[in-house]
């Protein structure tokens, strides 16, 4: 008897802060992959709400990069940088469950702060935020705002974690995992200079899109602890998640653009086929 699978909706979400290497390409095989092999979806969604690294460049870029793979989506591109009014509603929803609070601190006042507290626990994501802003009154905010003080909004995670409950969510690769977004203190909900955050975004765009299976690197499995928050606060659908591996270079580090790596484009350049890079991660 055979076996039935699931159809799956997943996507490939890219930024485009630079151009794709082998990393990319071996993300959006998978997830393409993956769609097909139980005859679902693929979408194509560009996470571009970060308007201080986001170029139109890198975008036409990676566009041309999954072409020359052979990769194919289905329906029409999402572009995060179109869909700010659905993060305000979502923000709306938590704030006014009461569980934002704006935090006007800078960088280097976070780290005065938590030098002055003899250290901070450290978190996935680096030294936890101290809080220092959450004991602002009404008052002292308000007031503030209107001064017209820059401020990012923050979530009180204890507050909402404990007006969630207990969560967990399924991992293709690791199994049920449980949820401690607490690891991550009261995180970013929206920065103050693109009005959300990659957490949120990604969250109420997965859910919206229909996502089934998020298909990304293992470097963002911490990441879920949020998002599975967020999706309880937000009352919305939970999808399956497949962390999978990540690509490395020769000394064991995995690829990043930050680093530099080597560019698909690069590598076309040389004479390397899609071909050979479809091999050589094992999609051949």
């Amino acid at each position: 008897m055979l076996q039935h699978i699931p159809v799956i909706v997943t996507r490939f979400a890219p930024s485009p802060t630079g151009r794709l290497h082998l990393g990319h390409a071996y993300s959006a095989l998978f997830s393409e992959k993956t769609a097909r092999d139980s005859g679902g979806k693929l979408l194509l969604r560009i996470e571009d709400i970060d308007f201080t690294r986001c170029k139109s460049e890198f975008e036409a870029g990676l566009l041309e990069d999954l072409e020359w793979l052979g990769i194919e989506w289905n329906g029409d591109i999402v572009r995060q940088s179109e869909r700010g009014g659905l993060y305000e509603e979502a923000l709306q929803k938590l704030d006014d469950l009461g569980l934002t609070y704006p935090c006007f601190c800078t960088r280097k006042e976070i780290l005065a702060e938590i030098e002055r507290a003899g250290g901070a626990p450290h978190g996935p994501e680096g030294q936890i935020y101290p809080g220092t802003c959450r004991s602002l009154t009404a008052a002292e905010r308000e007031a503030r705002i209107n001064r017209g003080d820059p401020f990012s909004l923050r979530l009180d995670v204890a507050k909402a974690k404990e007006m969630a409950g207990a969560l967990d969510w399924e991992d293709a690769a690791k199994g049920t995992q449980i949820a401690n977004p607490a690891l991550f203190g009261d995180f970013v909900i929206a920065r103050k200079d693109i009005g959300t955050s990659y957490h949120l975004a990604v969250t109420v765009d997965d859910a919206l899109q229909g996502v089934t299976l998020v298909t990304r690197g293992r470097d963002l499995l911490e990441a879920t602890h949020l998002h599975r928050l967020l999706q309880a606060l937000l009352d919305l659908p939970v999808p399956r998640w497949h962390h999978h591996e990540l690509i490395e270079d020769e000394s064991g580090k995995r690829l990043a653009k930050r680093d530099e790596s080597q560019t698909l484009a690069s590598l076309r350049a040389e004479g390397v086929t899609a071909r050979e890079i479809l091999e050589r991660l094992g999609f051949s």
